[in-house]
């Protein structure tokens, strides 16, 4: 358990949050969330020990052990991968080394035997002799060879650390988990393996994440960083976000008698407590909501910018033919003979480990790339926009503000235009003066949107849109692309986002070839993953 007592925090004068009391327990998980800059990694760190809260304090029983996902990717580039998991568990690590000190000695001596005794008394107790089998059990789960154990830390690549950091984490069953962003950067398997692994932990988990699709799976309680306050609620982040929606809605409408409205609630309440699992963590979601009372759903004051595309006119049947598509980058075949045609109402969301290839394939798309083989043809009827990963030159050394840097974009340039269609997007006051360059990432992919927003194009092709953005951006982008009208070509690493928005998955696998299913992308990873 980690209790959280009058806990406040502030830098430079400015309060990040005040007074902040909760209680975290065994057999839960808890979801933090809030905007980008609320402070949600802050408070892991308050948590973890890493920093010292202005004022209260936070107590952890000394018995327990916590494990924290460490960020810096470097720090062990000197040890074993081995030596490196079994690290998250520090006191097992140490008692090893000073066995293998000891009785590297040349005068081992009768005191170095009753230490030595000692030790392996402890040893035992700590699961020792089963270290590197339980090492060799995370790293298989997360989707790496058992060879990989007995590499050094610096001849692993990004993704390859990611996941060994990640093990860290999880060995040696502690008793609370601080995860900061754990599905970064993993592939579907280790994601649905961390999942499984968090669902049947007994301890406590607590967890930073813009994966939507992660929290809902594996979260019994949501803590909510917003604007100085920290709130926990019981349920997960769907449950978290439909009542909050529910719940503004039914303040705004006075008309309805409030029986109703708390008939309402209370039959939402039962609607999502009636989800059966036999998941620990869901036996335990399903519990608190049972006990859930209409007092205690959540009323955000959290502000979602809007996203919504129009289309000047409807695409006709001609919508975009590709023919035998091939793409070589510095000797590598990204792309291999790709051939499709778009149909009328498709949003294809293109998957695969080998994101070069998707942008590759968008750029060539958007005749920023010449094909080294086979052409395209998109149909006359068609108005493209189109979404880069990489945006920066849209920006880098700009001094334009908002208002002067969005108006190259339409005609209609009027300051009046431009502030209300800034507003919507929560640009609002003095920050549309502001010069593009110094806009944060999640603030020029808002731009980028706008931009976008303003075309009327009824096809869109994004690349990696929700890159940067906090949750309430990334559920307002969602949205806005499932009420689009027109058809759309997107990549993302968001499942949610993926599952709620296409109708037909493209994968690009790693010999540049694709496969092609017409699908949600929950039935794409069954049948491609069973």
């Amino acid at each position: 358990m980690i209790t959280v007592t009058n806990v406040s925090l502030n830098f430079s004068g400015t309060t990040l949050f005040k007074d902040v009391n909760l209680k975290f327990t065994r057999e839960n998980c808890y979801g933090i969330i809030g905007a980008n800059g609320a402070g949600k990694s802050t408070f892991l760190r308050i948590l973890s020990g890493d920093l010292e809260p202005s004022s209260g304090d936070v107590s952890i029983p000394k018995h327990m052990r916590m494990s924290v996902l460490k960020q810096d990717h470097f720090v062990f580039d000197e040890f074993s991968v081995l030596d490196t998991i079994i690290m998250g568990n520090q006191r097992l690590y140490d008692i090893m080394k000073e066995k293998d000190s000891l009785y590297a000695k040349e005068d081992f001596s009768d005191e170095d035997g009753i230490r030595a005794s000692v030790l392996e008394g402890e040893f035992a107790e700590l699961n020792g002799w089963e270290s590197e089998s339980d090492a060799s059990r995370l790293v298989q789960g997360l989707g790496l060879g058992i060879d990989i154990l007995y590499r050094e830390m610096n001849t692993l690549n990004g993704k390859e650390k990611v996941k060994i950091l990640l093990a860290q984490a999880l060995f040696g069953k502690p008793d609370i988990i601080l995860l900061d962003e754990p599905t970064n950067h993993l592939d579907i398997l280790a994601i649905n393996w961390l999942e499984d692994f968090l669902l049947d932990y007994e301890g406590t988990v607590i967890v930073v994440s813009h994966d939507r699709h992660f929290l809902n799976t594996v979260c019994t309680s949501i803590v909510d960083v917003d604007y100085g306050k920290i709130r926990m609620f019981v349920g997960n982040y769907e449950f978290w976000y439909e009542s909050s929606q529910m719940i503004q809605k039914m303040l705004k409408d006075q008309s309805k008698k409030s029986e109703d409205k708390i008939k309402e609630l209370q039959s939402f309440i039962q609607r999502f407590s009636a989800n059966k699992s036999k998941s620990k963590q869901a036996t335990s979601r399903k519990k608190l909501l049972d006990k859930l009372t209409v007092d205690e759903l959540p009323t955000s004051s959290r502000r979602y910018p809007f996203v919504g595309f129009t289309i000047d006119r409807e695409p006709g049947k001609e919508i975009l033919t590709v023919d035998g598509i091939s793409k070589t980058l510095d000797g590598v075949q990204v792309l291999k003979d790709i051939s499709f045609r778009m149909n009328k109402g498709d949003k294809i969301a293109f998957v695969g480990e080998n994101e070069i290839a998707n942008t590759t394939l968008f750029k060539i798309l958007m005749e920023e790339m010449e094909p080294d083989e086979g052409s395209f043809k998109w149909g006359v009827s068609t108005s493209q926009s189109y979404f880069p990963m990489d945006h920066s030159s849209f920006f880098k050394d700009n001094d334009l503000n908002l208002v002067k840097w969005l108006s190259q974009f339409t005609e209609e340039t009027t300051e009046s235009f431009m502030r209300g269609f800034l507003g919507r997007m929560l640009f609002s006051g003095d920050d549309v003066f502001k010069a593009v360059k110094v806009l944060s990432g999640g603030e020029k992919v808002r731009c980028m949107l706008s931009r976008m927003m303003l075309f009327g194009s009824n096809a869109l092709v994004l690349d990696q849109p929700t890159n940067h953005l906090d949750l309430e951006s990334i559920t307002a982008v969602n949205n806005g692309l499932i009420d689009f009208k027109g058809v759309l070509l997107f990549s993302s690493h968001d499942h949610q986002f993926i599952q709620t928005v296409a109708n037909r998955i493209i994968e690009i696998k790693e010999d540049g070839t694709i496969n092609d299913k017409a699908c949600t992308y929950d039935e794409y990873i069954e049948s491609a993953y069973s």
